[in-house]
């Protein structure tokens, strides 16, 4: 069975929607930052501040591809992650790859609510957040628009489940 990517920005659900998701079709659910955690040690705060974000896009890369293809797998990804390394192609060629497009404006709602603090590119207390939220998306919709299927707005994990129809 395909491997699922989900793709998109912080906030977008990719864990919350990849674990519902992976009950649905009877898959696992992995995270990659979970992965790389568990991997390094320590937390993504503490690698973008002791090694840097080249560093990490390094070890979240060597993570992703690690991934086996063909395991029943639904895999919620950094934000950042199709846009470094050729991320993009190896989750095209080796599963199927979800982006779920919420717009920076819901994403920071959905920030502010929630709380995460291991997030170093989108400290809440940042006054500009909303802009730097924005810039990010920009920056990084060539590689999110690449994938097989896109999830626009407010969505569920059976809304995506019946896009993937076909795919599966």
């Amino acid at each position: 069975m395909k491997n699922i990517f989900l793709i998109g920005m912080p906030s977008s659900g990719k864990s919350t929607i990849g674990r519902q998701l992976a009950r649905e079709l009877h898959y696992r659910f992995t995270d990659t930052d979970k992965l790389i955690v568990r991997q390094e040690g320590r937390s993504i705060n503490d690698i973008f501040a002791q090694d840097g974000e080249d560093y990490f896009r390094r070890v979240e890369s060597e993570v992703l591809h690690s991934i086996r293809p063909g395991s029943s797998l639904v895999v919620a990804t950094g934000g950042g992650a199709p846009c470094f390394h050729n991320n993009m192609a190896y989750m095209k060629a080796t599963g199927i790859s979800v982006f779920l497009d919420i717009e920076p404006d819901v994403l920071l709602q959905r920030m502010l609510v929630h709380a995460i603090a291991d997030r170093p590119l989108y400290p809440q207390n940042d006054p500009t957040l909303l802009e730097n939220l924005r810039k990010k998306y920009a920056d990084r919709l060539p590689y999110y628009a690449q994938a097989d299927i896109t999830v626009s707005g407010e969505t569920t994990a059976g809304e995506v489940l019946q896009r993937l129809g076909d795919w599966l």
